[in-house]
């Protein structure tokens, strides 16, 4: 039973050493992969928000993101799927992309209070000078 496990331990540690999948000659490297991909959820969040909007203007999203970085698409499929087979890259690309979708979400919302605000305060504002008009009458 020892010789068992030792084997399959022994079996384990080799089997990881093994690349699953081959280190592509053009890898994108894992910041710029981090950008495609953020590029990739706005968009398609935007195609799924109005779909009618890329119609109208004839945009291909994947045609976008292509020239955008100046990558075609055997090389991104290429990247994504080396990067697929190591999930701690993996992950990582991912938690950049999360990070900086979060990062903007927190700036618009920040935006749109600070608008808010300003509409509110122009208001009152307004509401004060009319009730100062009204009581010199």
């Amino acid at each position: 039973m020892r010789k068992l496990v030792s084997a399959l331990v022994l079996f384990g540690l080799f089997s990881c050493a093994e690349e699953v999948v081959q280190k592509p000659a053009d890898l994108i490297p894992g910041d710029k992969m981090a950008e495609i991909l953020y590029d990739l959820a706005i968009v398609n969040a935007a195609k799924s928000t109005n779909p009618n909007i890329l119609e109208e203007h004839d945009i291909e999203i994947m045609a976008y993101v292509y020239e955008k970085h100046g990558i075609d698409s055997v090389r991104f499929v290429n990247s994504d799927i080396y990067y697929a087979s190591k999930p701690d890259e993996y992950e990582a690309i991912y938690k950049k992309v999360e990070a900086r979708l979060e990062r903007e979400k927190e700036a618009l919302e920040e935006e749109r209070r600070r608008v808010s605000d300003s509409i509110r305060i122009a208001a009152e504002k307004r509401r004060e000078a009319e009730a100062a008009k009204d009581s010199i009458r």
